[in-house]
């Protein structure tokens, strides 16, 4: 199991810096895209959700693409609060139809990654899954609660930025939609996010046979 880095390049002409993790499986169930929490606050592709849910893509028979956002590392460009962002994983959503044409794509994004995560719609897009999501960074509800694909909320007990009565609340009206909530842990999750990564991962999966 190894890391390739990779460069993409956005449509607007960023160059994206990447970790690629591909399975070595016969048969590929979908790429893995994987958005990180909030690049001023210190998030970036190293983040050890983002690690665990490449992982558990691997577990699962499927590559996954984690990029560093614009202005992140070695990525070009500069911070645009989410929007822009948008464009660093279509990029990856377009390599991921490179190594597997027509094959399908889940999104992922954790905290921040969540926001732009739940914001990019892609033709094959099958599934989002958005760990902790930061109801405060939402000005309207996301392009993904009007699209029929599974979504998956991972939303923790404790989560010092949004509690899961008021994630539930907001997301009751989101078509094909569940939420789990992560039992004794804070936004953070420094307990149990492989297995939460995994479990996620295996209802969106479950939709696709």
């Amino acid at each position: 199991m190894a890391l390739e880095t990779v460069y993409l390049e956005t449509i607007d002409g960023v160059a994206i810096e990447a970790d690629v993790l591909r399975t070595d499986a016969p048969q590929v169930r979908a790429t893995v895209v994987i958005g990180h929490p909030h690049p001023l606050y210190g998030g970036s592709r190293h983040d050890h959700i983002v690690q665990a849910m490449q992982r558990a893509a691997y577990q699962r028979d499927c590559h996954s693409i984690a990029p560093d956002f614009r202005g992140v590392g070695n990525s070009g460009g500069f911070h645009d609060d989410g929007d822009s962002e948008r464009l660093d994983l279509m990029a990856a959503c377009e390599l991921a139809d490179m190594m597997e044409p027509d094959g399908p794509i889940v999104m992922v994004g954790y905290s921040f990654g969540s926001v732009v995560a739940l914001n990019v719609t892609h033709p094959l897009i099958r599934g989002w899954i958005a760990i902790a999501p930061p109801l405060p960074m939402f000005t309207s509800d996301p392009l993904a609660s009007r699209h029929a694909p599974t979504k998956v909320l991972l939303a923790p007990q404790h989560d010092q930025f949004t509690k899961p009565e008021e994630l539930r609340a907001r997301s009751e009206s989101w078509s094909n939609t569940t939420m789990t909530e992560l039992v004794g842990v804070d936004h953070f999750i420094a307990m149990g996010a492989e297995d939460a990564c995994l479990a996620a991962l295996d209802t969106v999966l479950s939709q696709l046979q």
